[in-house]
């Protein structure tokens, strides 16, 4: 019994555990089971920031050696809080969520370049027509309140 089952009110029936459902990712009845998990989490994710800022800090300590050394020290922060990121909850639902973007993604039916070159040529020629448009609209209006309502522009 935990400590903060006894805080919580946690009762045990006393019975033995069923075996057809122990060990197969039930989830216990016991609160602190779900509350240490969370903390084993948290505890992670801090390490793997930890080992990121370490990677970029050993950038900085070998300022002196090759670039390629400063930029292995860099790439292996990376890899370590990948790494320990990955053994998290959340980290696994985020790569779970990335491979299924990817997935999502490679169903997705590009356009040929044919399609978008044509796309492209009809995107400059419309900015063209917009950019005269804006011009003769500039200038028209430029010609009614300078020469005909103030009278500024007369020669």
């Amino acid at each position: 019994m935990c400590l903060v089952s006894l805080l919580q009110g946690y009762s045990s029936t006393g019975r033995a555990s069923v075996s057809k459902t122990e060990g197969w990712g039930f989830d216990s009845l016991c609160p602190c089971h779900k509350i240490a998990d969370e903390m084993t989490d948290k505890i992670k994710f801090a390490l793997a920031l930890l080992l990121l800022v370490l990677g970029v800090v050993g950038f900085y300590l070998l300022s002196e050696q090759a670039l390629v050394l400063r930029v292995v020290a860099v790439l292996v922060g990376v890899g370590l809080c990948l790494a320990v990121a990955w053994r998290t909850e959340p980290g696994q639902r985020f790569f779970s969520f990335a491979s299924e973007s990817v997935n999502e993604a490679k169903k997705v039916v590009w356009p040929t370049r044919k399609e978008t070159m044509q796309a492209t040529g009809l995107v400059f020629a419309f900015v063209v027509i917009m950019a005269v448009f804006l011009w003769a609209t500039d200038k028209s209006l430029e010609w009614v309140f300078y020469d005909l309502v103030l009278g500024w522009r007369k020669v």
